[in-house]
């Protein structure tokens, strides 16, 4: 048994080296030199600290207004996601009405379509709307998300009926078991979803960049993407960059681990 323990623990120490691995990479890339970057063999650990690097990434590129949209957009998907999944959640797991699970399926066999395939019409909307290269375009079309009615439906079936019973003996309405009852109970859920929501949307590359044409839109991944020329790179100011966009998500994952891992292990397992 503890062998096997032993073997256990070994493997994950060396998948835990191989995914941290690359992070390192970064950081000790971000401190050196040009000239240090592209030497070969390369220095992992560099000869000179160039701390300089962060304070040239706000001075080549306009990267505090990059950092200020990226986080404008992520709160707004974030914050909308959690209450319009929350409520058709609610109404999925809770209410009865016609072709309710009909519904449900359709709603969930859009996990089945590539975002790509609707990349041209979201567009031609988003242009009809007059909503390109506004906050609007960045925002609206991630406020509602498949993957997040069924994590939090699943949750909410988890959550006792008899709490809903005792509510409507107090007298709440169907608003009141949502906002007073469930949402409470549900906050790993709420919380583990608010992660995977924040993550996808701070990474996002695709659609900002075709939905943005001014430099006073642009988010941190196109941003980023800007220190990549065509012929050279410079790679420190690159991955500075990178590991002052990384961090938020980091510091955020640090404090809401504990509830991410509990919404999802608890999410999962009810019918």
């Amino acid at each position: 048994m503890k062998d096997k323990k032993l073997f256990s623990h070994i493997l994950l120490i060396i998948g835990a080296a191989i995914m941290i691995m690359p992070f390192l990479w970064m950081i000790s890339t971000s401190l050196k030199s040009y000239g240090e970057s592209m030497q070969v063999p390369p220095s992992i650990i560099p000869k000179e600290w160039h701390f300089d690097n962060f304070v040239k990434v706000f001075q080549d590129v306009d990267f505090l207004n990059y950092y200020i949209n990226t986080m404008i957009v992520t709160v707004g998907r974030t914050l909308a996601q959690l209450f319009l999944c929350s409520m058709a959640a609610f109404a999925f797991a809770r209410m009865k009405f016609p072709f309710k699970n009909v519904i449900f399926i359709v709603i969930l066999s859009v996990l089945m379509v590539p975002p790509q395939v609707i990349l041209i019409p979201n567009y031609a909307i988003m242009t009809k709307l007059g909503w390109i290269d506004t906050f609007y375009a960045l925002i609206v079309p991630g406020i509602f998300s498949a993957f997040g009615v069924f994590l939090l439906r699943q949750f909410f079936m988890g959550i006792p009926k008899e709490l809903d019973e005792a509510a409507i003996i107090d007298g709440c309405s169907w608003w009141g078991i949502y906002w007073r009852v469930l949402l409470p109970n549900a906050t790993p859920a709420l919380i583990a979803l608010g992660i995977f929501t924040a993550l996808a949307s701070w990474n996002d590359f695709l659609w900002p960049l075709i939905m943005t044409n001014s430099e006073n839109m642009r988010v941190l991944s196109i941003g980023i993407a800007s220190f990549q020329g065509q012929y050279s790179t410079n790679y420190p100011l690159l991955m500075a960059g990178a590991l002052l966009s990384t961090i938020p998500m980091i510091v955020m994952f640090i404090f809401l681990q504990k509830h991410l891992i509990a919404g999802i292990s608890l999410s999962g397992v009810r019918k």
